[in-house]
Protein backbone atom coordinates (compact mmCIF):
# COMPACT_ATOMS: atom_id res chain seq x y z
CA UNK A 1 0.00 0.00 0.00
CA UNK A 2 1.35 3.40 -0.98
CA UNK A 3 1.58 5.89 1.90
CA UNK A 4 0.38 9.35 0.90
CA UNK A 5 1.69 12.62 2.26
CA UNK A 6 -1.01 15.05 3.46
CA UNK A 7 -1.66 17.80 0.90
CA UNK A 8 -2.31 20.33 3.66
CA UNK A 9 1.13 19.72 5.13
CA UNK A 10 2.63 20.00 1.64
CA UNK A 11 0.97 23.39 1.13
CA UNK A 12 2.46 24.60 4.40
CA UNK A 13 5.94 23.60 3.24
CA UNK A 14 5.33 25.20 -0.15
CA UNK A 15 4.62 28.63 1.35
CA UNK A 16 6.80 28.53 4.45
CA UNK A 17 9.90 30.18 2.96
CA UNK A 18 10.08 33.54 1.22
CA UNK A 19 11.81 33.03 -2.11
CA UNK A 20 14.27 35.79 -2.99
CA UNK A 21 15.12 36.56 -6.63
CA UNK A 22 18.17 34.85 -8.10
CA UNK A 23 21.33 37.01 -8.15
CA UNK A 24 21.27 39.32 -11.20
CA UNK A 25 23.78 38.92 -14.03
CA UNK A 26 24.77 42.05 -15.95
CA UNK A 27 25.07 42.02 -19.72
CA UNK A 28 28.50 41.99 -21.34
CA UNK A 29 29.87 45.51 -21.69
CA UNK A 30 29.08 47.10 -25.03
CA UNK A 31 31.97 46.79 -27.46
CA UNK A 32 33.63 43.90 -25.56
CA UNK A 33 34.77 40.92 -27.68
CA UNK A 34 32.03 38.26 -27.86
CA UNK A 35 33.40 34.81 -28.68
CA UNK A 36 31.05 31.89 -29.14
CA UNK A 37 32.41 30.09 -26.06
CA UNK A 38 33.34 30.99 -22.51
CA UNK A 39 34.94 28.03 -20.77
CA UNK A 40 35.05 29.14 -17.16
CA UNK A 41 36.96 26.89 -14.76
CA UNK A 42 36.29 27.42 -11.02
CA UNK A 43 39.00 26.05 -8.73
CA UNK A 44 39.65 25.60 -5.05
CA UNK A 45 42.49 23.37 -3.84
CA UNK A 46 42.33 21.07 -6.88
CA UNK A 47 45.44 22.10 -8.83
CA UNK A 48 46.64 18.49 -9.14
CA UNK A 49 43.70 17.81 -11.45
CA UNK A 50 43.67 21.19 -13.21
CA UNK A 51 46.40 20.12 -15.62
CA UNK A 52 44.17 17.44 -17.15
CA UNK A 53 41.19 19.80 -17.22
CA UNK A 54 43.11 22.43 -19.17
CA UNK A 55 44.73 19.95 -21.53
CA UNK A 56 41.35 18.50 -22.57
CA UNK A 57 39.95 21.99 -23.23
CA UNK A 58 43.02 23.22 -25.11
CA UNK A 59 42.96 20.10 -27.30
CA UNK A 60 39.65 21.42 -28.68
CA UNK A 61 40.57 25.12 -28.68
CA UNK A 62 39.29 26.90 -31.82
CA UNK A 63 41.31 30.03 -30.94
CA UNK A 64 40.80 33.14 -28.79
CA UNK A 65 38.33 34.72 -31.22
CA UNK A 66 35.99 31.76 -30.74
CA UNK A 67 36.70 30.71 -27.15
CA UNK A 68 37.47 32.46 -23.88
CA UNK A 69 39.24 30.17 -21.39
CA UNK A 70 39.66 31.39 -17.83
CA UNK A 71 40.44 29.81 -14.47
CA UNK A 72 38.66 31.50 -11.54
CA UNK A 73 40.26 30.59 -8.23
CA UNK A 74 38.37 30.91 -4.94
CA UNK A 75 41.54 31.66 -2.93
CA UNK A 76 43.10 28.20 -2.87
CA UNK A 77 45.12 27.54 0.29
CA UNK A 78 46.84 24.21 -0.40
CA UNK A 79 48.14 24.58 -3.95
CA UNK A 80 48.96 27.05 -6.72
CA UNK A 81 46.55 26.88 -9.66
CA UNK A 82 48.10 29.99 -11.22
CA UNK A 83 51.36 28.10 -11.70
CA UNK A 84 49.49 25.32 -13.52
CA UNK A 85 47.78 27.89 -15.75
CA UNK A 86 51.13 29.45 -16.64
CA UNK A 87 52.66 26.04 -17.38
CA UNK A 88 49.82 24.50 -19.40
CA UNK A 89 48.09 27.62 -20.73
CA UNK A 90 51.26 29.31 -21.97
CA UNK A 91 49.46 32.65 -22.17
CA UNK A 92 46.34 31.26 -23.83
CA UNK A 93 44.41 30.77 -20.55
CA UNK A 94 43.49 33.70 -18.30
CA UNK A 95 43.70 33.46 -14.52
CA UNK A 96 41.66 35.36 -11.95
CA UNK A 97 42.04 34.99 -8.21
CA UNK A 98 39.10 36.23 -6.16
CA UNK A 99 39.93 38.76 -3.43
CA UNK A 100 38.36 36.51 -0.75
CA UNK A 101 37.03 32.98 -0.48
CA UNK A 102 33.25 33.03 -0.90
CA UNK A 103 32.35 29.39 -1.51
CA UNK A 104 31.61 27.28 -4.57
CA UNK A 105 28.20 28.73 -5.49
CA UNK A 106 29.42 32.32 -5.34
CA UNK A 107 32.39 31.28 -7.48
CA UNK A 108 30.06 29.87 -10.12
CA UNK A 109 28.39 33.27 -10.27
CA UNK A 110 31.77 34.97 -10.57
CA UNK A 111 32.47 32.70 -13.54
CA UNK A 112 29.23 33.83 -15.18
CA UNK A 113 29.93 37.49 -14.46
CA UNK A 114 33.42 37.28 -16.01
CA UNK A 115 32.25 35.33 -19.07
CA UNK A 116 31.92 37.09 -22.43
CA UNK A 117 30.88 34.25 -24.72
CA UNK A 118 27.42 33.45 -25.96
CA UNK A 119 27.68 29.88 -24.64
CA UNK A 120 28.98 29.43 -21.08
CA UNK A 121 30.51 26.15 -19.94
CA UNK A 122 31.38 26.09 -16.23
CA UNK A 123 33.85 23.22 -15.94
CA UNK A 124 35.07 22.36 -12.46
CA UNK A 125 38.83 22.35 -12.06
CA UNK A 126 38.87 18.61 -11.36
CA UNK A 127 36.53 17.58 -14.21
CA UNK A 128 37.36 17.35 -17.91
CA UNK A 129 35.85 17.12 -21.37
CA UNK A 130 36.17 14.32 -23.90
CA UNK A 131 37.01 14.77 -27.60
CA UNK A 132 34.25 16.47 -29.59
CA UNK A 133 32.50 18.14 -26.66
CA UNK A 134 32.62 21.74 -27.92
CA UNK A 135 32.03 20.86 -31.56
CA UNK A 136 29.01 18.67 -30.77
CA UNK A 137 27.40 21.02 -28.23
CA UNK A 138 28.15 24.06 -30.40
CA UNK A 139 26.41 22.45 -33.34
CA UNK A 140 23.46 21.55 -31.12
CA UNK A 141 23.17 25.17 -29.97
CA UNK A 142 23.26 26.48 -33.55
CA UNK A 143 20.53 24.04 -34.58
CA UNK A 144 18.32 24.92 -31.60
CA UNK A 145 18.57 28.70 -31.19
CA UNK A 146 15.35 28.94 -29.16
CA UNK A 147 16.75 26.72 -26.40
CA UNK A 148 18.86 28.03 -23.52
CA UNK A 149 20.51 24.88 -22.15
CA UNK A 150 22.31 21.92 -23.70
CA UNK A 151 23.72 18.82 -22.07
CA UNK A 152 25.42 15.50 -22.65
CA UNK A 153 25.99 12.44 -20.50
CA UNK A 154 29.15 12.12 -18.41
CA UNK A 155 31.41 9.45 -17.01
CA UNK A 156 31.74 9.47 -13.23
CA UNK A 157 35.41 8.85 -12.41
CA UNK A 158 37.27 8.44 -9.13
CA UNK A 159 40.30 10.32 -7.85
CA UNK A 160 42.58 8.22 -10.08
CA UNK A 161 40.47 8.81 -13.17
CA UNK A 162 39.02 5.29 -13.27
CA UNK A 163 35.48 5.20 -14.64
CA UNK A 164 33.02 4.15 -11.95
CA UNK A 165 29.76 4.66 -13.88
CA UNK A 166 28.01 6.74 -16.52
CA UNK A 167 24.99 8.85 -15.72
CA UNK A 168 21.76 7.45 -17.22
CA UNK A 169 20.18 8.78 -20.38
CA UNK A 170 17.70 11.61 -19.81
CA UNK A 171 15.09 10.23 -22.18
CA UNK A 172 12.55 12.91 -21.29
CA UNK A 173 14.99 15.62 -22.39
CA UNK A 174 16.52 14.15 -25.54
CA UNK A 175 13.69 15.30 -27.78
CA UNK A 176 14.04 18.93 -26.70
CA UNK A 177 11.43 21.18 -25.10
CA UNK A 178 10.53 22.60 -21.72
CA UNK A 179 10.18 19.41 -19.73
CA UNK A 180 9.83 19.82 -15.97
CA UNK A 181 8.97 16.33 -14.68
CA UNK A 182 12.56 14.99 -15.02
CA UNK A 183 13.64 17.62 -12.46
CA UNK A 184 10.98 16.97 -9.80
CA UNK A 185 13.15 14.83 -7.51
CA UNK A 186 16.69 15.50 -8.70
CA UNK A 187 18.73 16.52 -11.71
CA UNK A 188 19.05 14.11 -14.65
CA UNK A 189 22.04 16.05 -16.06
CA UNK A 190 25.44 16.61 -14.48
CA UNK A 191 27.42 19.87 -14.17
CA UNK A 192 30.41 18.88 -16.31
CA UNK A 193 28.16 18.16 -19.28
CA UNK A 194 25.96 21.28 -19.18
CA UNK A 195 26.24 24.44 -21.30
CA UNK A 196 23.95 27.48 -20.89
CA UNK A 197 23.47 30.55 -23.06
CA UNK A 198 24.70 33.68 -21.33
CA UNK A 199 21.53 35.45 -22.38
CA UNK A 200 19.58 33.10 -20.09
CA UNK A 201 21.69 34.06 -17.08
CA UNK A 202 21.21 37.74 -17.97
CA UNK A 203 17.43 37.36 -18.01
CA UNK A 204 16.87 34.85 -15.20
CA UNK A 205 19.86 35.34 -12.88
CA UNK A 206 22.71 33.27 -11.53
CA UNK A 207 22.97 30.41 -9.06
CA UNK A 208 20.98 30.79 -5.84
CA UNK A 209 23.32 31.35 -2.91
CA UNK A 210 20.82 29.92 -0.42
CA UNK A 211 21.19 26.52 -2.09
CA UNK A 212 24.40 24.63 -1.41
CA UNK A 213 23.90 21.00 -2.36
CA UNK A 214 21.16 21.64 -4.96
CA UNK A 215 22.15 24.89 -6.67
CA UNK A 216 22.98 23.21 -9.98
CA UNK A 217 19.79 21.11 -9.92
CA UNK A 218 17.68 24.25 -9.47
CA UNK A 219 19.57 26.14 -12.18
CA UNK A 220 19.17 23.44 -14.82
CA UNK A 221 15.50 23.03 -13.88
CA UNK A 222 14.99 26.79 -14.16
CA UNK A 223 16.56 26.91 -17.62
CA UNK A 224 14.62 23.93 -18.96
CA UNK A 225 11.37 25.20 -17.46
CA UNK A 226 11.61 28.79 -18.74
CA UNK A 227 13.45 28.48 -22.05
CA UNK A 228 13.79 24.82 -22.93
CA UNK A 229 16.79 22.68 -23.70
CA UNK A 230 17.98 19.42 -25.16
CA UNK A 231 20.16 16.59 -23.85
CA UNK A 232 22.36 14.34 -25.95
CA UNK A 233 22.73 10.60 -25.25
CA UNK A 234 26.45 10.95 -26.08
CA UNK A 235 29.04 10.75 -23.28
CA UNK A 236 31.30 13.79 -23.82
CA UNK A 237 32.65 14.77 -20.37
CA UNK A 238 33.81 13.32 -17.06
CA UNK A 239 32.89 14.26 -13.51
CA UNK A 240 35.27 13.35 -10.68
CA UNK A 241 34.11 12.19 -7.23
CA UNK A 242 36.06 11.90 -3.97
CA UNK A 243 35.62 10.39 -0.55
CA UNK A 244 34.97 13.01 2.09
CA UNK A 245 33.48 15.45 -0.40
CA UNK A 246 30.88 18.12 0.34
CA UNK A 247 28.02 15.63 0.13
CA UNK A 248 29.50 13.52 2.94
CA UNK A 249 30.11 16.60 5.07
CA UNK A 250 26.57 17.86 4.58
CA UNK A 251 25.10 14.50 5.56
CA UNK A 252 26.68 14.71 8.99
CA UNK A 253 24.65 17.84 9.76
CA UNK A 254 21.60 16.89 7.71
CA UNK A 255 22.14 20.03 5.62
CA UNK A 256 21.80 18.05 2.39
CA UNK A 257 18.21 17.19 3.35
CA UNK A 258 17.40 20.76 4.37
CA UNK A 259 18.85 22.05 1.12
CA UNK A 260 16.73 19.63 -0.87
CA UNK A 261 13.62 20.94 0.88
CA UNK A 262 14.66 24.51 0.05
CA UNK A 263 15.08 23.44 -3.57
CA UNK A 264 11.60 21.88 -3.64
CA UNK A 265 10.13 25.18 -2.45
CA UNK A 266 11.96 27.15 -5.14
CA UNK A 267 10.93 24.72 -7.90
CA UNK A 268 7.29 24.95 -6.85
CA UNK A 269 7.31 28.72 -7.52
CA UNK A 270 7.73 28.32 -11.29
CA UNK A 271 6.68 24.72 -11.94
CA UNK A 272 2.90 24.79 -11.80
CA UNK A 273 2.73 20.99 -11.86
CA UNK A 274 5.35 20.44 -9.16
CA UNK A 275 4.05 17.55 -6.97
CA UNK A 276 4.91 18.81 -3.49
CA UNK A 277 3.18 15.95 -1.59
CA UNK A 278 5.12 13.35 -3.61
CA UNK A 279 8.34 15.35 -3.23
CA UNK A 280 7.96 15.50 0.54
CA UNK A 281 7.20 11.78 0.69
CA UNK A 282 10.34 11.11 -1.33
CA UNK A 283 12.40 13.36 0.94
CA UNK A 284 10.98 11.68 4.05
CA UNK A 285 12.13 8.28 2.85
CA UNK A 286 15.54 9.73 1.99
CA UNK A 287 15.79 11.01 5.56
CA UNK A 288 14.88 7.57 6.90
CA UNK A 289 17.52 5.95 4.69
CA UNK A 290 20.08 8.51 5.82
CA UNK A 291 19.27 7.69 9.46
CA UNK A 292 20.03 4.04 8.78
CA UNK A 293 23.19 4.89 6.85
CA UNK A 294 24.52 7.10 9.64
CA UNK A 295 23.63 4.48 12.27
CA UNK A 296 25.50 1.84 10.26
CA UNK A 297 28.55 4.09 10.17
CA UNK A 298 28.32 4.72 13.91
CA UNK A 299 27.85 8.42 13.24
CA UNK A 300 25.62 9.60 16.08
CA UNK A 301 25.59 13.22 14.95
CA UNK A 302 24.53 12.29 11.43
CA UNK A 303 21.88 9.89 12.71
CA UNK A 304 20.43 12.49 15.08
CA UNK A 305 20.41 15.17 12.37
CA UNK A 306 18.55 12.95 9.89
CA UNK A 307 16.08 11.86 12.58
CA UNK A 308 15.39 15.45 13.61
CA UNK A 309 14.81 16.48 10.01
CA UNK A 310 12.44 13.56 9.39
CA UNK A 311 10.40 14.44 12.45
CA UNK A 312 10.21 18.08 11.36
CA UNK A 313 9.05 17.36 7.83
CA UNK A 314 6.61 14.47 8.31
CA UNK A 315 3.41 14.82 10.37
CA UNK A 316 2.93 12.41 13.27
CA UNK A 317 0.18 10.40 11.58
CA UNK A 318 2.38 9.88 8.54
CA UNK A 319 5.35 8.81 10.69
CA UNK A 320 3.15 6.32 12.53
CA UNK A 321 1.90 4.74 9.29
CA UNK A 322 5.43 4.48 7.93
CA UNK A 323 6.67 3.02 11.21
CA UNK A 324 3.92 0.40 11.30
CA UNK A 325 4.57 -0.64 7.73
CA UNK A 326 8.32 -0.93 8.31
CA UNK A 327 7.71 -2.91 11.50
CA UNK A 328 5.38 -5.27 9.64
CA UNK A 329 7.99 -5.88 6.95
CA UNK A 330 10.65 -6.55 9.55
CA UNK A 331 8.39 -9.01 11.37
CA UNK A 332 7.55 -10.76 8.11
CA UNK A 333 11.22 -11.17 7.18
CA UNK A 334 11.99 -12.40 10.68
CA UNK A 335 9.20 -15.00 10.48
CA UNK A 336 10.52 -16.34 7.17
CA UNK A 337 14.14 -16.44 8.31
CA UNK A 338 15.45 -20.03 8.10
CA UNK A 339 17.20 -19.64 11.44
CA UNK A 340 13.92 -18.78 13.13
CA UNK A 341 11.87 -21.54 11.48
CA UNK A 342 13.81 -24.46 12.85
CA UNK A 343 15.56 -25.06 9.54
CA UNK A 344 12.25 -25.66 7.76
CA UNK A 345 13.63 -23.87 4.74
Amino acid sequence: MRISFPAKNADEHRSEMKIEPAPPVAKVAQGAPRPLWSVMIPTYNCAKYLRETLETVLAQDPGPEEMQIEVVDDCSTRDDPEAVVREIGKGRVSFYRKPANAGAIANFNTCIERSRGHLVHILHGDDYVLPGFYDRIGRLARENRDYAIFACRVFVVNAEGIIEMVNPRALGLEGGGRATAPFFFGTPVQFAGVVVRRSFYEEYGGFRLELVHCADWEMWARAWSHCGGIALPDVLASYRVFEGNDTSRLKVTGENLKDQLRCYRVLSTYMGDFPMPAALRNLSFEALAQQEQMAGLGNRQGHAAAREFYQSIAPLAYRCRVGLRRAARTAFRFALSPGKMGGAF
